[in-house]
């Protein structure tokens, strides 16, 4: 791939920063995928029901649709800014250091709630930065961006499986009985939906015996450098109170974008230190404000909520897809054997992470608004060849592999190509962010409470079938 000269001299000024950027979403990809796989042993170290170590869950996403909201506060100033991801991404490292402290349900939600709070604002930040940075030319740089939160969310798994429990990890009489359904409970917690799980009986009493706290002490010196590189940006442009010698701090977007512009630098010098903060990318509640309505036309309105829409769906589908996948296949009519349908949230999340990756380059030679349609189509298309090919196996894997790749650079593709549209001068970093977040908490309660209904439903008819066998053979 060939850049042009601009943007390579563009990103070459803004290095440090961007490689910033792009590590602090490393760490909210770190933090969004370990609760999953390590949900049963966090419930036996916690002692406590699957319905009630589920809910961790809900604290996890609904403040992290807090943060996402509220992130926007943070953006007024550089330093705000940076001070904001400093802060945010050392607490995940706290996070996963006293994770292994938390012996109740409630401590572990609250600390989860931290992490939650944490993640939305890395998430709405560190996008708004980068677009502020190349405005026309962030595309490529927000594929990189989303990326590396795939890389994190394939790795956290990958760390902590070797410490998951292969048996019960609550020694008691029961033990033995609950030991052989440990790996399908395992790939079959749902967010909020613990219902059909049920009939599972798990001991909640009894000597614990879990390796997980080593996983969450690995991923915490992991993730240890990402607030040392904020705080050496943080650093180099002297907004560290202390080591602050008047320096001058990075330049604006608007600064950056002159001065890659030789001829028109000294023109516009004098007029670009008198220039005022841009007006746009404020928080949600901010943009809420009749005052940021009046005199906008009407396709104002239209661009925030179409693509709010959009990343409601897509993020939303991330969400509920990966969630419930192994679910759908082990049950009825494809009956996939356990160990088989375990790999499909793997295949899933690594063709996210392969089409972010593939997107980086794809995005200097295409417009964001080509790759936004090939995406939307894609899904729409690998949705309806799945109901086509519903009771095959083989298409499922594949079905799922496709999904993951068109869904994979969606966020990053609709955030610039509305940025974009809007001229860098709305909230749509804010109302995009906000939107995804809602789509991923909500389209997994609305998912979730259908499959559990479903399931309710189907295990009625066969208690029903066995009843009606039984007087017949009577």
């Amino acid at each position: 791939m060939v850049w042009d000269e601009r943007v390579a001299a563009l990103f070459r000024r803004n290095l440090q920063p961007t490689l910033t950027y792009w590590s602090v979403f490393f760490s909210f990809g770190l933090c969004i995928a370990f609760l999953g796989p390590t949900l049963l042993d966090l419930r036996c170290q916690t002692q406590s029901s699957l319905s009630q170590i589920t809910w961790v869950f809900f604290s996890q996403q609904f403040c992290l649709l807090l943060g996402s909201c509220l992130g926007g506060v943070f953006k007024r100033t550089l330093s705000q800014s940076l001070v904001a991801l400093f802060a945010s991404s050392l607490a995940i490292s706290v996070v996963f250091a006293i994770i292994p402290l938390c012996h109740n349900v409630v401590v572990l939600a609250v600390v989860m709630a931290m992490a939650g709070l944490a993640m939305g604002c890395i998430d709405t930040i560190s996008n708004m930065q980068l677009v502020k940075i190349y405005q026309k030319d962030s595309a490529i740089f927000l594929q990189a961006l989303h990326f590396f939160v795939g890389f994190g969310a394939l790795l956290s798994p990958l760390i902590a499986d070797p410490f998951l429990s292969d048996t019960n990890c609550i020694l008691s009489n029961s033990t033995l009985n609950a030991t052989s359904n440990l790996p399908h409970i395992r790939k079959s917690l749902v967010p909020h939906h613990p219902g059909n799980l049920s009939y599972y009986e798990l001991p909640m009493k009894g000597m614990v015996v879990t390796r997980v706290s080593y996983a969450f002490w690995i991923m915490a010196l992991i993730n240890l450098p990402v607030p040392i590189a904020v705080f050496f940006l943080l650093y180099k442009e002297r907004l560290v109170p202390c080591f602050n010698n008047g320096r001058r701090p990075l330049l604006s977007a608007d600064e950056l974008a002159m001065e890659t512009q030789p001829a028109e630098k000294d023109n516009h010098s004098g007029a670009l230190q008198r220039a005022p903060p841009d007006r746009g990318h404020d928080d949600l509640l901010s943009c809420c404000q009749s005052k940021n309505f009046r005199g906008a036309p009407y396709s104002y309105f239209a661009v925030h909520v179409a693509g709010a829409l959009v990343l409601f769906m897509s993020d939303g589908i991330i969400g509920e897809y990966s969630g419930f996948v192994y679910s759908y296949a082990v049950e009825e009519p494809l009956s996939v054997v356990h160990k088989v349908a375990g790999y499909l949230p793997s295949l899933f999340w690594g063709f996210i992470t392969l089409g972010r990756l593939i997107s980086i380059p794809v995005s200097y030679r295409m417009k964001p608004a080509t790759m936004v349609s090939i995406n939307v189509v894609g899904v729409l298309v690998t949705f309806l060849l799945l109901l086509i090919f519903s009771y095959s196996v083989v298409f499922l894997f594949v079905g799922t592999a496709c999904l993951g790749l068109f869904l994979s650079s969606t966020f990053p593709s609709m955030l610039a190509y509305t940025e974009d549209i809007l001229q860098y001068k709305g909230c749509a970093t804010t109302v995009l962010v906000t939107g995804a977040a809602i789509g991923e908490m909500v389209l997994q309660l609305l998912v979730g409470s259908v499959i559990t209904r479903v399931c309710q439903v189907v295990k009625q008819e066969y208690q029903f079938t066995l009843y009606l066998v039984q007087i017949g053979l009577g």
